[in-house]
C-alpha cells in the first residue's frame, strides 16, 4: 500500500464550500481512479493551520499516475478555496501494523 500525504492551507471562510467541492467533485474523481483506496482529510481547528489530506493507493504506481494526468486539474478546482499549493510527500504503508486497515480497505475496493 502506498500514501500520499499533502498539506494545504485552506481559506477558512470558504471551508464549507471546499468540503462540498471535495465531496461533490473531487472524491468522485479519485473513486474512478486506478488503485485508489481511501481519501483521509484533516481539518485543521484553528486558521491558518494547514489541512491534511492522505491518499491511500494500493500501488505507487497508480498514485504516481494519478498525480500526472489528473491532480492538474484537482488542484484548478481547489484553487479558490486553499492560500497555499500543496505540499505533497510520499509513504509506503507498513502495512504489517495494521493489518486490520488492509482488511478494511480491501474489503470495500
Amino acid at each position: 500500500m502506498f500514501a500520499r500525504v499533502v498539506e494545504f492551507t485552506p481559506k477558512m471562510e470558504k471551508k464549507d464550500e471546499l468540503i462540498k467541492m471535495v465531496r461533490q467533485e473531487v472524491l468522485p474523481i479519485l473513486r474512478k481512479q486506478p488503485g485508489f483506496l481511501e481519501l483521509m482529510p484533516f481539518d485543521p481547528e484553528m486558521a491558518e493551520e494547514k489541512a491534511i489530506a492522505i491518499t491511500l493507493w494500493s500501488e505507487k504506481r497508480h498514485a504516481e499516475r494519478y498525480v500526472k494526468d489528473v491532480l492538474p486539474k484537482v488542484e484548478q478546482m481547489l484553487k479558490p478555496f486553499i492560500v497555499t499549493k500543496f505540499a505533497a510527500r510520499n509513504y509506503n504503508v507498513e502495512t504489517t501494523l495494521c493489518q486490520h486497515l488492509v482488511d478494511a480497505l480491501t474489503a470495500v475496493a
